[in-house]
C-alpha cells in the first residue's frame, strides 16, 4: 500500500512540474497557455491512472493466498524461506484443519510460518 501512495505522490508532483513548467516558459497568448496546460494535465491524469492501475494489478497478485491441502511444491518454494525440504514436508503432512497446523505439527518453527501466514489458507 505504501509503493501505492508513493507512486500516487510522485504522479502528482510529476503533473505539478509539467504544469508550472509549461505555464512559466512560455511567452505566448494566455489562451495557448490555458490550451496546452489542459492538454499536459490530462496527459499525466492518464498517465497516472495506468499506474496505479499497474500497481493495484501487482499488489493484488503478489497477495493471492495459497492452500496448503492443495499448493503444488513449486508453489510452495515460491513462499518466502520455504526450503525444499519444507515444501517436502508440508505435502507430507496433509490434510491440515488450518494455516497454524504447519506450527502445530512441527513442519516450520513460529518465525518461519510469521513470514508466510498472510500468503497461506488450508481450505479442502
Amino acid at each position: 500500500m505504501n509503493r501505492y501512495l508513493s507512486l500516487t505522490a510522485l504522479a502528482l508532483v510529476l503533473a505539478s512540474v509539467i504544469v508550472c513548467t509549461t505555464a512559466c516558459t512560455t511567452k505566448d497568448n494566455p489562451d495557448e497557455i490555458r490550451q496546452r496546460t489542459a492538454a499536459a494535465t490530462e496527459t499525466m491524469r492518464r498517465d497516472t491512472k495506468a499506474v496505479v492501475e499497474g500497481v493495484k494489478e501487482g499488489m493484488g497478485r503478489d497477495n493471492k493466498a495459497i492452500n496448503i491441502n492443495k499448493a503444488s511444491r513449486e508453489d510452495l518454494l515460491a513462499l518466502p524461506g520455504v526450503t525444499e525440504h519444507e515444501a517436502d514436508r508440508i505435502i507430507a503432512d496433509r490434510p491440515y484443519d488450518d494455516a497454524h497446523g504447519l506450527v502445530t505439527r512441527h513442519v516450520l518453527p513460529q518465525a518461519e510460518y510469521d513470514k508466510i501466514s498472510d500468503r497461506v489458507i488450508a481450505g479442502h
